[in-house]
């Protein structure tokens, strides 16, 4: 677990080569942790930019100084002086990167490429015969047979299902966001976490470094299924944490309600439902409490917070006796929904999860 800043791991969590119990971890302190956010974002936008920069011939003039610089630099006699010239030269040419990259960018008018996939979809008044382009503000359409691929930037992409309209709200590079008014899109992110956004007339998901599928009608009925990574689920200061292998319905006026497992028992989901959209009472609650295994401690968490003051004993209890309270979480600052004391527990949860 990271309970601390993960710096020393940036590098192997970015190229793949952590353990997978590691990456769920990682992922979740980044989500939390605004340093390591921003120290991740950093990475791999250099690395975005050294893999986008285009070929160009540099002038005679750079290799000249660039050589002079070298001379010079051997001439000293401690190895303190060589190490920050070197720093210092790496960060002229990534400054020199990202002025290319940025220049690049913005050069392009800053419009996603969107590819057919089956049918005709359309973006805006036009059909896309094969592939195209869609800026800010513009719809994307599909029918009962058209399906389309949209290229988020830098950082992913979208399917866009059949019988979907969608709006690209914002291309800016700290923020990529969409409007899915009805129909179902399938996101692959492999950005920083809380880049990408989806807004529903329900809930906004947000991109914790994640592949979801969320779909939603215009009256904000939807459902959101995680199938890598993590997503939060937004609404009106109501939030549902989504890792992989996990879902969460939506309802209007509602918001998101409370995630569980896709291996959950059928008995735990329709009890779920019904406590969580239809004021189901004790009976309902018990249910729940009682299907629940080791991993849906992801539901009982979440629920903790959300039932009446007089069951979160019931909740803590049950929580408590499927796996052992962790140091640093007091029963009584739990049942006061204290935020420390619940993340930290999270943290300990997520384990199983």
């Amino acid at each position: 677990m990271f309970t601390k800043h993960f710096s020393g791991q940036l590098a192997s969590y970015i190229d793949g080569e952590l353990a997978q119990r590691k990456v769920q971890q990682a992922e979740l302190h980044l989500g939390q942790c605004a340093r390591c956010r921003t120290e991740c974002e950093q990475v791999r936008y250099g690395m975005a930019v050294l893999e986008h920069l285009p070929l160009v011939e540099a002038p005679e003039g750079a290799w000249a100084s660039i050589e002079a610089a070298f001379q010079q630099s051997r001439s000293r006699t401690t190895a303190t002086t060589g190490r920050w010239r070197l720093a210092f030269a790496a960060t002229v040419v990534l400054v020199l990167a990202g002025v290319a990259y940025w220049a690049g960018v913005h050069q392009s008018g800053m419009r996603w490429e969107i590819v057919r996939l089956a049918g005709s979809p359309i973006v805006g008044a036009k059909q896309i015969r094969e592939a195209g382009r869609v800026g800010a503000g513009e719809w994307i359409e599909t029918d009962s047979r058209s399906r389309a691929a949209v290229k988020v930037g830098e950082i992913g992409s979208v399917e866009v299902g059949p019988n979907t309209r969608v709006r690209v709200v914002a291309m800016r590079p700290d923020e990529h966001r969409l409007a899915l008014l009805r129909g179902e899109i399938r996101a692959r992110i492999y950005a920083p976490p809380r880049l990408f956004f989806v807004d529903t007339a329900s809930g906004t998901a947000v991109d914790l470094g994640c592949e979801y599928e969320l779909k939603t009608d215009e009256d904000g009925f939807g459902m959101l299924r995680v199938t890598k990574g993590w997503v939060s689920f937004q609404w009106k200061g109501l939030e549902s944490l989504v890792p992989a292998g996990a879902s969460c319905r939506t309802r209007p006026h509602v918001g998101p309600g409370i995630p569980y497992f896709d291996d959950a028992s059928e008995n735990l989901k329709q009890a779920l439902e019904s406590f969580a959209f239809e004021k189901g009472g004790n009976e309902t609650l018990s249910i729940v409490l009682t299907e629940s295994r080791a991993r849906d401690t992801l539901t009982l968490w979440h629920l903790l917070s959300r039932v009446e003051v007089g069951d979160r004993e019931r909740v803590y209890d049950r929580i408590a006796a499927l796996t052992p309270v962790p140091d640093g979480v007091s029963r009584e600052q739990a049942l006061k929904l204290n935020p420390e004391t619940l993340k930290r527990w999270k943290e300990e949860l997520s384990w199983t999860w």
